[in-house]
């Protein structure tokens, strides 16, 4: 039975959020109405949209008969969250072209990290770079090409504005796709004490590098239960992602194995089959509300009280902080993680992770 106060901050959001939400569902049902994108197109848009795609993929696309999926990527090679996404796409298309599917990297948006740009100028851009990331992705997907959406992103301001500007074009079927987290370096209690210690004189500036290093050193998003965890958390519960695939680490053979699922999943769910599930069919007050749960019940980036409510504002729902206060009275804490407390992403996951 769900939860009194939970039941009624839902039906809150929904009522205040009745005209809004039916005027986005008007825009969505508008797209859904005018078909297919690529029947839309003349040949000479289509020429421009295939022009660099090879034989069999170009026959498929220019005969519309089967799913054309587009990847917005927030690959970069110099941060590790992103760096898995270099060949996310390769594996994409290779494993749709098997049922005779295509995907094209439709768009790419600025992956900023916090971790990076703290105490320098470019901290004063970040959370402007969300709204960015947003236009970067409804501009990608405005060429009218594609039956699906995959979302290759997971840090901080990134996937948030991903979602923003994929519910834009909500009649398309959409999934993230995580990267995941890095192993484990060094315990927090290392990384406490090591950074106590620089703070009091006691260890010079090597000694800190060298920690940070250890903890930070490979690919995949940080261990600690910053704002890129909290969106693959939030989001898988809100049933954005494969079940049980947001902490699955970069290189763990189940990772490409879940992404080429995902894609599968997305090109059998387009307007044409009888599985089709749009995201803005997916994304409904009980969603939202299910996801904030999480980020309460988990102890979630606080960077996500003002991040959901320009989610849900995308869709159609008008969430507050009196909601978010009033579900925060009604979730206990169930989860122990560093900084809440002293496990990490990778604990956690042990234990169950987001299913559990």
């Amino acid at each position: 039975m769900t939860h009194q106060a939970i039941m009624e901050v839902t039906k809150r959001i929904e009522k205040r959020s009745e005209s809004l939400r039916q005027s986005y569902l008007t825009a969505m049902t508008h797209q859904q109405e005018a078909g297919r994108g690529r029947s839309q197109l003349s040949c000479g848009n289509l020429a421009h949209a295939v022009a660099t795609a090879g034989c069999e993929d170009k026959q498929r696309l220019l005969d519309n008969t089967s799913a054309n999926l587009a990847i917005i990527s927030s690959y970069n090679d110099m941060l590790s969250a992103h760096k898995p996404y270099e060949v996310y796409p390769e594996q994409i298309q290779t494993a749709l072209a098997k049922l005779g599917h295509t995907a094209q990297v439709a768009g790419c948006v600025p992956a900023m990290c916090d971790g990076v740009t703290q105490g320098q100028p470019g901290m004063d851009m970040s959370l402007f770079s969300r709204d960015l990331i947003a236009q970067s992705t409804a501009f990608s997907l405005s060429h009218n090409m594609f039956d699906g959406n995959l979302l290759l992103g997971v840090c901080d301001k990134i996937a948030p504005g991903q979602l923003m500007g994929a519910l834009a074009y909500g009649h398309l079927p959409t999934a993230f796709i995580p990267a995941g987290p890095m192993t484990t370096g060094i315990s927090n209690e290392e990384k406490v004490s090591i950074r106590q210690q620089y703070a009091a004189g006691h260890l010079g500036q090597m000694a800190l590098l060298d920690m940070e290093c250890r903890a930070y050193h490979s690919t995949g998003t940080c261990t600690f239960f910053g704002t890129a965890n909290t969106n693959q958390l939030v989001f898988e519960a809100m049933g954005l992602m494969l079940p049980g695939s947001a902490f699955i680490a970069p290189h763990d053979p189940l990772r490409r194995v879940l992404t080429e699922y995902a894609a599968l999943v997305i090109a059998s769910s387009s307007a044409t089959s009888p599985r089709y599930r749009p995201l803005y069919e997916v994304f409904t007050a009980k969603n939202l509300v299910n996801g904030l749960v999480a980020l309460l019940a988990s102890g979630g980036s606080t960077n996500h009280s003002i991040h959901m409510i320009a989610v849900a504002r995308a869709a159609g729902y008008i969430l507050t902080w009196q909601d978010l206060s009033d579900l925060a009275d009604a979730v206990p804490l169930v989860v122990n993680i560093y900084p809440n407390g002293s496990a990490d992403i990778n604990d956690f996951q042990a234990a169950g992770g987001v299913p559990a």
